[in-house]
């Protein structure tokens, strides 16, 4: 009998070491650690007052852009500040573009504010600009809608909470309180969620929203990251992160989603912005995901920026725009191209204005 016992212990240790073994070996190869870093530079600068990170940028089509600054304390990303977090506009048609903090008016505690994934609505009815926003006070998940009122000045209208929205990171806005919402993760408690990612269950998903109706408009996702919607309006795009893929999905009435593609684009891709012009895809990705849990100035993340050109096609073209091994910019999370210019944001680093001409 005690001879068994043994046998028994000891096949649970076994079973237990390959497991973590496993797990350890999976973890490494969705994270790209110890990827070479691909490196192509662009002609760029800082921006001012942005100093402890972009996580999103989105640009109307007559070039005013909205900078989501400050997320901190969100999963383990490292931050570098406990401030409030703000919001900044910037005119791109401005010989000097320089970012303008937003003053927000209304009942709203500034105090706790965490802002992540953004997005905007122009109301065609009367040119009403909606901004929504993640908030992530007290490490909860909530949408901010605001009205963008005039060159500076924000009022909040409303905060959108749902059981539903339990892990938000990104939005698409497509009406005024009217919106797509990924769910980056299942659960907030890091065991099961850890053990979930290296069985590589898909239990991520995109929930739509509307005063009327709230639920699950596609699920079955690794990692449901960045979101944005097509310069029709005709198609959703989900950055699948630890998939290295964007997920395409139809856009059909009643607002049901249905997936047509998943396109591979070979890195860790965060946020999504969509050229207005061209239509192209540009992402901030994170080519070595472990350098940003294992935080080290001597060896810092990096940043990739892909674009993905034709990507209803059966043959869209994915290319790097931009690659840098951390010394100029750390940790990329967007990039919103307009004209011939690029923004590109990180999560907790500075902001860059670049040439693409």
């Amino acid at each position: 009998m005690a001879a068994l016992k043994k046998a028994l212990l000891a096949a649970a240790v076994a079973a237990l070491a390959a497991f973590f073994g496993y797990g350890f070996h999976k973890i490494n190869r969705i994270s790209l650690a110890s990827r070479e870093m691909p490196i192509k530079p662009l002609r760029c600068h800082y921006l001012p007052y942005i100093e402890y990170g972009a996580e999103d940028i989105t640009i109307l089509r007559h070039g005013l852009a909205f900078l989501s600054t400050g997320l901190h304390d969100y999963l383990d990303l490292p931050f570098f500040s406990n401030e409030s977090g703000k919001l900044y506009v910037l005119d791109l048609l401005h010989p000097n573009p320089t970012p303008v903090e937003l003053q927000i008016k209304g009942e709203f505690d500034l105090s706790s504010f965490n802002p992540h994934g953004i997005s905007v609505y122009t109301d065609a009815a009367d040119d009403s600009v909606y901004l929504f926003v993640v908030n992530h006070p007290q490490r909860k998940s909530q949408v901010e809608i605001f009205r963008f009122i005039e060159e500076d000045e924000l009022v909040h209208l409303k905060t959108v909470t749902h059981p539903l929205l339990h892990s938000v990171n990104d939005i698409v806005a497509v009406g005024p309180e009217h919106f797509y919402a990924t769910n980056d993760r299942y659960t907030d408690y890091g065991a099961i969620q850890l053990l979930i990612f290296v069985l590589g269950l898909p239990l991520c998903n995109v929930v739509y929203f509307s005063p009327g109706e709230v639920r699950e408009a596609a699920g079955s996702m690794q990692s449901a990251n960045g979101i944005n919607i097509s310069q029709d309006k005709r198609y959703i795009y989900v950055s699948n992160m630890l998939d290295h893929a964007v997920d395409v999905f139809e856009r059909l009435d009643g607002e049901q989603l249905v997936f047509v593609k998943s396109v591979p684009v070979g890195t860790l891709c965060d946020n999504i912005e969509v050229d207005h012009m061209t239509g192209d895809v540009w992402l901030g990705c994170h080519p070595d995901a472990t350098k940003l849990s294992n935080f080290d100035l001597k060896d810092p993340p990096g940043s990739e920026i892909i674009k993905v050109k034709n990507i209803l096609s059966d043959k869209p073209v994915v290319t790097l725009e931009y690659g840098d091994n951390g010394h100029e910019l750390m940790g990329s999370t967007v990039a919103a191209p307009y004209e011939g210019k690029l923004l590109i944001g990180t999560a907790f680093h500075k902001a860059l204005y670049c040439d693409l001409k």
